[in-house]
């Protein structure tokens, strides 16, 4: 069995659109793309190296999964495992094209085929972006891990890693690093139904 991840980089008020370019998605009228490059240095450098140098496979939604096969083909030297990596795309369009290498659709009843990968032996899962995607996981709570890198930004629109709907479940922190620049790197596994209580 093998769990699903969620990782993806997040404002303080928990935007995760666009943020390595400008017209990375400007859906919605979203104008603040690129929003994470004032942050980058050599820790932040070091530390997405070690969630992409291990052994994981892909799963991506449609619009991430096409910005990531417009850029990583030509430029995963340094990281060479996501292009060797198993990329499960959750899409209902049987049309489209998965041309980059080593790609899967999946259509259909997206939770029971999530489910099914789950249960299969191999590598962890790792859902990168993919905002819509990763609300459909949260509601069925079909997360075990999250991997969040939080910038010291705030941006008040765009789309979010959390919406109405989602679970109530506890997590644990299970590391936790912080950038000269401010960026959170804080990981999370999965830690039961939510607790609660009285300061009294």
């Amino acid at each position: 069995m093998r769990k699903l991840i969620v990782t993806t980089m997040i404002t303080i008020d928990g935007v995760m659109q666009a943020p390595g370019a400008s017209k990375e998605d400007t859906s919605e009228g979203f104008k603040y793309g690129g929003w994470s490059s004032p942050y980058m240095d050599d820790f932040t450098d070091k530390a997405f190296k070690r969630d992409m140098s291990g052994k994981f496979d892909l799963l991506l939604g449609r619009k991430t999964y096409e910005i990531f096969a417009g850029y990583w083909p030509q430029h995963a030297t340094a990281w060479p495992r996501i292009n060797e990596a198993t990329k499960y795309v959750v899409s209902n369009d049987s049309s489209l094209k998965l041309e980059w290498e080593n790609s899967v659709l999946l259509d259909g009843d997206i939770v029971e085929k999530v489910k099914k990968l789950k249960k299969e032996d191999g590598p962890d899962l790792e859902v990168w972006g993919s905002s819509n995607l990763a609300q459909t996981l949260f509601k069925r709570d079909l997360v075990d891990e999250l991997w969040l890198k939080i910038f010291p930004i705030t941006l008040g629109t765009g789309k979010r890693l959390f919406a109405e709907g989602t679970t109530p479940a506890a997590f644990k922190l299970t590391d936790c690093k912080v950038s000269p620049k401010g960026v959170i790197f804080a990981d999370y596994k999965r830690a039961g139904d939510v607790q609660t209580g009285s300061f009294t």
